[in-house]
């Protein structure tokens, strides 16, 4: 069997997206940008119509020598499939193409494997490769064992051609007990936040619908950011001061795409864990994308795979290219449903801080406060949190406020610094013997 030596990234590309009447058709745009993230040259994409897929080539006998007839002319180096293949489908195309050839998977594992940054991130690619090609041994043995990379064999990819199937289980169970370990660091910082009543706010969506762009502005950071599918791959938390609510932690996380593998899904948990113990979650949508609405089912439906029952905020970016105006939608009064914005332009932000303040700590309102020059701890965490609107002091030095806030945050300030609500509040104390429930959002 012939060997195909291949460089690190560039190759001579071949695309095909087969449509498929018993499968979902995926977006050929996206493909190419996926193909372009992982570094191919893109020579052509093909497009194959076929009623249900072949169970020797998926595209069929004729389909695959015509295409092999074009690899050997062009002398092109890779060939992609927008579908996921059996083991035994790229074994066969590969003998009649006489070239490399992958899947939409290994596509994607291959982004993964450029882009993770940290040891976790690292973990988690190593873990998807090695199950996703753990079946595909057979093949790398027969025909690829002069291998020098290239997309879909980089990370560990270059190593498992030299591993047997026993090794590699023993690698796949080091790789979990330490991706293990990790979960149990991220679960202990989870429980610091939660026993100090910190709020997580995690940023979701659809890979390229500005994530990042929008953390970096809300937290004040340098997450690399730009505009190709999979920029951030490694979660990233920050926390930092929000304006009516105090300390939060803001959570950015990789982003979603339709067609992922169960088995990317189950290796990158721990990574979505962030998303799960979140308590909400900022659905951000590329509002000029034509594809909108598939993209919105895509990352629902993985939020549901992984259980993150959560209180959602849709939040439509990049207004700026869509002509909507910066606007919140209430699904009720003073529910925010929806938040239009744009992180390049800054439209719309402070109407996404009033949004995230009403779905945390609920309705805003005024309050009339009176403080004893002995409660002065408790004005310093008013003005921490900027919701003081004017104040002045009486002949007898009390110092009289107007705050604008939510009542449980109020409420909470109040009582953990042990003071006498009736006395603050005067007769506005009355409402907050009402349930607690009535000055919080219904979720």
């Amino acid at each position: 069997m012939e060997s195909f030596g291949q460089r690190q990234g560039g190759e001579k590309t071949i695309l095909i997206s087969v449509n498929v009447q018993i499968l979902e058709n995926l977006d050929a745009e996206e493909f190419r940008l996926l193909a372009k993230s992982a570094g191919a040259e893109i020579f052509e994409h093909l497009t194959v119509q076929r009623v249900k897929p072949d169970a020797k080539f998926f595209i069929g006998t004729g389909k695959a020598e015509e295409i092999a007839e074009r690899v050997t002319n062009e002398e092109i180096e890779l060939v992609i499939f927008d579908q996921a293949l059996s083991p035994a489908q790229e074994r066969n195309l590969e003998r009649i193409l006489k070239c490399r050839v992958i899947d939409r998977t290994g596509l994607i594992l291959d982004i993964f494997a450029q882009r993770a940054r940290t040891h976790e991130g690292k973990l988690q690619v190593e873990l998807a490769q090695l199950d996703h090609l753990s079946s595909r041994l057979v093949r790398s043995r027969s025909n690829l064992d002069s291998q020098k990379g290239g997309i879909g064999l980089r990370g560990p990819g270059e190593t498992l051609l030299e591993t047997d199937r026993r090794l590699l289980r023993i690698r796949m169970e080091q790789l979990k007990d330490r991706l293990e370990k990790v979960r149990k660091t991220r679960t202990q910082g989870r429980a610091a936040r939660q026993k100090a009543n910190i709020p997580t706010v995690s940023l979701v969506g659809y890979t390229n619908a500005g994530k990042s762009t929008l953390f970096n502005i809300l937290a004040n950071s340098d997450v690399y950011a730009a505009d190709q599918l999979f920029a951030t791959l490694d979660p990233t938390l920050r926390r930092l001061d929000w304006e009516g609510i105090g300390t939060l932690v803001l959570a950015d996380t990789v982003g979603f795409v339709r067609n992922l593998a169960h088995s990317l899904v189950e290796s990158f948990k721990a990574t979505l864990e962030e998303t799960l113990e979140a308590t909400l979650l900022l659905h951000i949508i590329d509002s000029n994308s034509p594809e909108m609405m598939e993209q919105i089912e895509a990352v629902e439906t993985v939020l549901n795979e992984i259980g993150a029952d959560i209180p959602t905020l849709r939040v439509y970016n990049k207004i700026d290219q869509s002509g909507e105006e910066a606007k919140i939608i209430y699904a009720k009064p003073h529910q925010p449903e929806r938040v239009y914005v744009s992180a390049h332009t800054g439209q719309g932000l402070d109407l996404l801080r009033k949004a995230v303040h009403e779905c945390l700590m609920g309705r805003i309102q005024n309050f009339e406060l009176l403080l004893k020059p002995a409660y002065g701890k408790l004005r310093t965490q008013f003005y921490a949190l900027n919701v003081i609107q004017s104040e002045h002091y009486d002949d007898e030095g009390n110092l009289h406020l107007i705050v604008a806030m939510a009542p449980q945050k109020l409420e909470q300030l109040i009582k953990q610094a042990h003071l006498p609500i009736d006395e603050i509040l005067g007769t506005q104390a009355q409402q907050f013997k009402r349930p607690l429930e009535e000055f919080e959002i219904k979720r």
